[in-house]
């Protein structure tokens, strides 16, 4: 079943073309699943499972459009594998602040957009703000829960069948987080960061069991400014505390007078400190000081003890000036966005030297690796997204960290999103699998799922949604 919802007013960017149609409100649901999607190629009989991801897909609410692609409100999309056939279905995420979208109001703040307020009701928002519950960047699977993430306290469980919501998931120790947890592997639960904002400001790492909804603190920073962090790092020994020039002073979010985003600044004579963190009993190391660049993304960290190193890759900017190419109606002209370089910064703590190179001569974002084998252990592949001559992301980009060396596809007029690894039950490679990456089109103005196989980035099958899916940012694959 098709399910439309109220069509936005002030949408600039209908009947857009090349890349900008990524950034046209879809409006339409399907709670109940297409069974069958047009299919080219054929599927492993071992795919059996759901590719579930959530990104923004309204970016206006009546007359009034929102500043930033990280602002659009979520849905969730899920397409299933079974018996060598491709299911689809959507549903906006039920949540308070997709709510006030359906009455044609904005009523949250969102990452670079505020709602329309009076100077009482800014002075209000400052003792009791309203925090974003539009959990359009990340989601995961946490035992048998499903938990969509923003970077905002109010993580969202939803049913990975009906996609209906089900409510706020559990308590963050602070006002600011990531959508990037990790897994603990010895209890099966969550590890994650927050911050806690208040007369004295901290960095508090947390886990949570998976059948729990009130985290436990296992480490705890003090902090004047804290750092603008969208991930962390994971080794099998500490928490990598990464913290980019990109400050804000509490005050000024506490002010209510900008959006969330626009009240950090760039401060490079900070440079960027990284702390490791004792995983057990929460001592802290450093910081280690290097150079100012700026990360959404950490790839992978771990420990060699041989060179008594910590090492952690990351996708990285020269500067945070990559937030302001975000903005709709840059992205909606063409603006583009910088490329990401794949950094590996080396820690000796012993020595107290910190030294970083660059792995790859090509540029990757959206960075996935094997987790079930490789997170928190040494690695050699990477999979992620790469800038074409049209200024945004146009490459599946394949990287081998020992060879240094890169594999692409790409299809003219085609935009892919970040390719999820999905192992092959059995595989002995690094490299044995799948990648599952949704594309949109531009010459047919749709989108569709394309199977890779992750070793050589040959192209296993394609199958074409029932729409444009505008570009979003991360998802899973959970087996059947």
């Amino acid at each position: 079943m098709e399910r439309s919802v109220a069509e936005p007013s002030a949408d600039t960017s209908r009947g857009a073309t090349g890349y900008a149609k990524g950034f046209e409100s879809l409006d339409r649901e399907h709670e109940v699943r297409v069974e069958q999607l047009p299919l080219t190629g054929e599927l492993p009989d071992w795919l059996q499972g759901s590719l579930i991801r959530t990104g923004p897909a309204r970016f206006e609410v009546a007359e009034r459009s929102y500043n930033h692609w990280f602002d659009g409100q979520a849905m969730l999309h899920r397409f299933g594998f079974a018996d060598g056939a491709v299911s689809y279905a959507s549903r906006f995420l039920g949540t308070e602040a997709f709510a006030a979208t359906e009455r044609g109001e904005i009523s949250y703040s969102e990452f670079a957009t505020d709602p329309c307020r009076t100077m009482f009701g800014r002075a209000m928002a400052i003792f009791s703000p309203k925090l974003s519950d539009n959990c359009n960047v990340n989601l995961t699977k946490l035992g048998e829960r499903y938990i969509a993430m923003t970077e905002t306290p109010m993580p969202v469980e939803f049913d990975a069948e009906t996609l209906e919501s089900a409510g706020v998931a559990y308590d963050v120790p602070g006002m600011l987080t990531t959508a990037h947890p990790h897994l603990d592997r010895a209890s099966g639960g969550m590890l994650n960061y927050a911050a806690k904002l208040g007369p004295r400001n901290r960095y508090r790492f947390f886990l949570l069991e998976a059948d729990s909804d009130e985290p436990r603190v296992i480490a705890s920073l003090p902090t004047d400014e804290p750092s603008y962090m969208h991930s962390f790092g994971l080794t099998e020994r500490y928490l990598v505390l990464a913290e980019f020039p990109f400050v804000v002073k509490p005050l000024r979010l506490a002010s209510g007078r900008r959006p969330y985003i626009e009240n950090y600044r760039w401060k490079p004579e900070r440079g960027t400190r990284i702390t490791l963190i004792e995983r057990e009993g929460g001592d802290a190391i450093g910081p280690f000081i290097t150079d100012p660049f700026f990360c959404f993304h950490h790839i992978n960290a771990f420990e060699d003890p041989g060179a008594g190193e910590v090492v952690i890759d990351m996708a990285v900017y020269p500067d945070a000036s990559v937030i302001q190419r975000l903005y709709l109606d840059k992205l909606r002209s063409g603006g583009g966005v910088p490329p990401a370089e794949v950094r590996r910064v080396r820690v000796r703590p012993a020595q107290q030297a910190i030294e970083w190179e660059t792995m790859l001569d090509d540029d990757l974002e959206l960075p996935r690796i094997n987790y079930g084998r490789c997170s928190e252990r040494p690695y050699r592949y990477v999979w992620g997204v790469g800038v074409g001559d049209s200024g945004w992301l146009e490459r599946i980009v394949r990287g081998d960290l020992e060879q240094r060396s890169t594999l692409d596809w790409n299809q003219a007029g085609c935009y892919p999103g970040e390719p999820v690894f999905v192992a092959r039950p059995g595989a002995q490679a690094e490299d044995d699998g799948l990648l599952l990456s949704v594309v949109l089109d531009s010459n047919s103005g749709g989108s569709f799922l394309v199977v890779l196989d992750a070793s050589d980035l040959s192209e296993i099958a394609r199958a074409d949604a029932p729409h444009h899916i505008p570009f979003g940012f991360h998802g899973q694959f959970a087996r059947s």
